[in-house]
């Protein structure tokens, strides 16, 4: 079986447009920055602060396009630094997750939840998750190898659309552990 890259997904902050508008001011709009792997995705010229009581985490990416539901997503050493709660969830899957205030350079928005650890993760066509004998939601296991911290991920949740590049995401802390760079691959183990 083929590889797949294996990308880390650093702090990132997901808005809707109304915080948008809050943060950035009436009928902004987000600018591309960089396009990621993720068809339609982008890391945006636009940051935020991401505030928690202990501590703040300044210049936090915006990524875009705009979704239904503000969503902060960092790695469980982030969330302890800035003293939050941050459950580890699938995207998207944020009710009873932790609270923030995110502050812009026109106002600043409290985040009553919204706050993850994104769940590690396969983004699959229907075609690749055919290739790998998987579907939706299934839970498996990657090997990565690398360079002297050689890892194996468990609970790794396969996520399959039409609009998706094969990819897994895994978070900084995640990397850090298996000393991960560009370039790294996994191995699917079911």
């Amino acid at each position: 079986m083929k590889q797949f890259i294996v990308e880390t997904s650093a702090r990132h902050v997901h808005v809707t447009q109304q915080d948008l508008e809050t943060l950035f001011g009436e009928g902004y709009e987000l600018h591309v920055k960089k396009w990621l792997s993720q068809p339609g995705q982008f890391a945006s010229e636009e940051r935020v602060d991401v505030v928690g009581p202990k501590k703040t985490l300044s210049n936090v990416s915006i990524l875009g396009p705009i979704r239904k539901a503000t969503q902060i997503e960092l790695s469980l050493t982030d969330a302890r630094t800035i003293g939050v709660t941050a459950p580890v969830r699938e995207s998207g899957d944020i009710a009873g997750s932790g609270a923030c205030k995110l502050v812009g350079p026109k106002g600043e928005v409290t985040v009553e939840e919204g706050v993850i650890a994104a769940k590690r993760h396969i983004h699959m066509t229907p075609a690749d998750a055919a290739e790998y004998d998987v579907k939706d939601k299934d839970v498996v296991s990657v090997k990565l190898n690398t360079n002297g911290r050689s890892l194996t991920f468990d609970d790794v949740v396969v996520r399959v659309n039409d609009n998706f590049a094969l990819a897994m995401h895994i978070d900084t802390d995640e990397s850090n552990a298996a000393c991960a760079g560009n370039g790294t691959m996994g191995d699917l183990i079911k």
